[in-house]
C-alpha cells in the first residue's frame, strides 16, 4: 500500500522509478567535505565562478595580518 500525504495523494508519483538507482552512490564523496555556500544575488552577479570567489577571499586573507576565528551564524 502506498503512503498517502495529508491531502490524500500518494507520496511518490508513478513516473518516479528508482529501480536502477544505487543507494549511497555519492555518500563517500559527500562525507569528504564538500562545502556549499549560498551567495547573495548582488555578490553572485560580480563573482560568477568558484575560482573568482576563492581568488577574492584569498586576497582578503593575505591583507589580514592575523587570522580571525571562524564566525558561526
Amino acid at each position: 500500500m502506498k503512503k498517502l500525504k495529508r491531502n490524500g495523494q500518494p507520496e511518490m508519483l508513478p513516473e518516479y522509478d528508482f529501480r536502477g538507482g544505487v543507494r549511497g552512490k555519492y555518500s563517500k564523496q559527500y562525507a569528504q567535505g564538500t562545502n556549499i555556500v549560498i551567495l547573495s544575488p548582488d555578490v553572485a552577479k560580480v563573482y560568477r565562478t568558484s575560482q573568482s570567489v576563492n581568488k577574492a577571499l584569498r586576497t582578503l586573507m593575505k591583507k589580514r595580518k592575523t587570522t580571525a576565528p571562524a564566525i558561526h551564524l
